[in-house]
């Protein structure tokens, strides 16, 4: 949404939703009816109904989703409430991780995960980067949560779903150029609305022995912070569709938390 050849048609969609009354007309090209907004925005004396619109780009994984999940998110202030409000600052970070990793070794601890000699010298080196940055002190952020950090403590699935009848194992998974899944002591990439033919592999798994498989329902479920009771139905394919479409329960929940808390608290009744 934000690269430069869609910039015109983003700022009418921003446009349309500060101005959400006045609304296109039958038959009008889209780009006149942004000439229209422009005119009366700038102007800016409006007095209907208006929001004031900000947005930004955010990874998911910057505010402790286990994904890296790029999203424009745009929210809408009603401009006669007359409140404030910006973005909540990130709260985890790529450096905390590899400062978790490479420097203290504390992520590979908790996991009991043996390093070979050439990761050794491989986290010496990152070591070395990342005291260069900070020197001896630690980044502020929370480490980013990783796919081992949510999953480690469900069993491997099986084709019967004997723990849970969203936790079955589907065969198939493989590996081709640009096809790689995602790194278990990472984020995941982003999960994508889908089951076999996602471009990436977005929606497999791959363990430290360089092995693939795919992401069951329950652990897609967890990647995207759906609560484990909350039931996903249909196949397999469609159960991938909605959660690959829907925003990380986590990540809505700070957001919408951050804007009642700093826009709609002591207000005893919003119109």
């Amino acid at each position: 949404m934000l690269r430069k050849s869609f910039s015109s048609y983003f700022n009418y969609i921003i446009l349309q939703l500060t101005y959400p009354e006045l609304t296109q007309k039958k038959n009008q090209a889209w780009h006149d009816h942004l000439s229209e907004l422009e005119k009366i925005h700038t102007k800016g004396n409006f007095k209907g109904l208006k929001y004031n619109i900000v947005y930004r780009l955010i990874n998911a994984a910057d505010y402790g989703v286990p994904q890296k999940r790029e999203r424009v998110v745009i929210v809408g202030i009603r401009d006669d409430i007359n409140k404030s409000w910006s973005f909540p600052e990130y709260t985890h970070s790529e450096d905390s991780l590899n400062w978790d990793k490479y420097v203290t070794s504390k992520y590979f601890d908790i996991h009991k995960i043996k390093l070979s000699k050439e990761e050794k010298l491989q986290c010496a080196k990152v070591k070395q980067q990342l005291v260069n940055k900070y020197g001896f002190f630690e980044p502020t952020k929370n480490a980013w949560v990783t796919i081992r950090d949510v999953l480690s403590d469900l069993p491997e699935p099986t084709k019967t779903g004997d723990f849970h009848k969203e936790h079955t194992l589907r065969t198939g998974a493989r590996v081709y150029p640009g096809h790689t899944g995602s790194d278990i002591d990472e984020p995941a990439k982003t999960i994508k609305a889908g089951g076999h033919g996602v471009p990436g592999g977005e929606n497999m798994i791959r363990f430290r022995n360089g092995s693939v498989r795919y992401f069951t329902t329950f652990e897609a479920k967890r990647i995207q912070t759906f609560p484990d009771k909350y039931l996903i139905t249909g196949s397999w394919t469609e159960a991938m569709r909605q959660i690959g479409n829907a925003v990380p329960v986590h990540l809505g929940h700070v957001i919408s938390g951050s804007i009642f808390s700093n826009v709609f608290a002591g207000q005893s009744r919003i119109n």
